[in-house]
């Protein structure tokens, strides 16, 4: 009797921390509904600068890859379930491309923002005003920013408000550390004050000092990432060569070599997402997105 009790509370316990994930409220629901499926693909294509690529064009080459790589792989070893696995695992390019091309512009941003800062201060502390100072920045600023703050100066030249130019610029970089600097913009317009050219340097030195942690923990955990890369590749690529014989072939082929294949591929993409979640930094996530 005690058992079953104890039992019942494990099971309402579970059941509840659960919840969250199977009975979501309405409004997450709602949100869920109107962002989509492929919501986080165009937010991850934007992060990477290729707002002009659409999401049914990468979904279009993902699936392209996939399809030749598993015919490829069923003409060269006339194992199913191996080319199966081969064609999962090429369709995941496209995908494993723009993120790799979005957290390097993420990478690039986070060290060229603290200059953007600085000159947004100098401009401040000359008399310039708000709107001007980042008009500016198309010109002097850093390089990689220039062309999104000629982008800003041609929409508040359209609009003449400078809130709706700040919130086309933020959709435009898709930076985490230019929604921070965006909102802190936005912040000291709506509010006012002399303070924003000190909380402008004090943003500019924690940006600094953030960057400079994040390279260092980047740096001393690459090699986790390539030792999952390699763990990952060498297993398969032994496979493939095993496949080569005929009777690898008919083994592979048979209910128990399929079961083992998928169990097989199942237990690498989890062991590889664990050790990639091990070695990387946690990704900053975008303020107000």
């Amino acid at each position: 009797m005690i058992a079953a009790a104890w039992g019942l509370v494990l099971g309402i316990g579970l059941v509840l921390s659960a919840s969250p994930w199977l009975w979501p409220r309405a409004t997450e629901r709602a949100a869920a509904r109107r962002r989509g499926p492929f919501t986080w693909l165009g937010e991850l294509v934007r992060q990477a600068g290729m707002a002009r690529v659409s999401v049914a064009t990468v979904v279009v080459v993902a699936a392209a890859l996939a399809f030749a790589a598993t015919a490829v792989v069923l003409a060269l070893v006339p194992v199913v379930a191996l080319a199966v696995a081969a064609g999962l695992g090429v369709g995941t390019l496209p995908f494993a491309l723009i993120a790799a091309r979005a957290r390097a512009r993420r990478r690039a941003m986070r060290a060229v923002w603290p200059d953007a800062v600085d000159h947004l201060v100098a401009g401040l502390r000359s008399g310039q005003a708000l709107p001007d100072a980042l008009v500016a920045l198309g010109e002097s600023g850093p390089v990689p920013l220039r062309a999104a703050f000629v982008s800003f100066a041609s929409d508040l030249g359209a609009t003449g408000q400078l809130v709706l130019a700040l919130e086309a610029l933020k959709q435009r970089l898709a930076d985490p550390v230019a929604d921070r600097v965006i909102e802190t913009l936005r912040v000291a317009r709506e509010v006012g004050g002399t303070e924003l050219p000190s909380v402008l340097r004090a943003l500019a030195s924690h940006l600094r000092s953030d960057a400079a942690l994040r390279s260092e923990v980047e740096a001393r955990q690459s090699w986790v990432v390539s030792a999952a890369r390699l763990g990952v590749a060498a297993p398969w690529l032994v496979l493939l060569l095993l496949a080569a014989r005929p009777e690898a072939v008919r083994a592979y082929n048979s209910p128990a070599g399929v079961t083992l294949l998928v169990v097989g591929f199942a237990v690498t993409v989890v062991a590889y997402r664990i050790m990639i979640a091990v070695g990387r930094l946690p990704e900053e996530r975008r303020w107000f997105a």
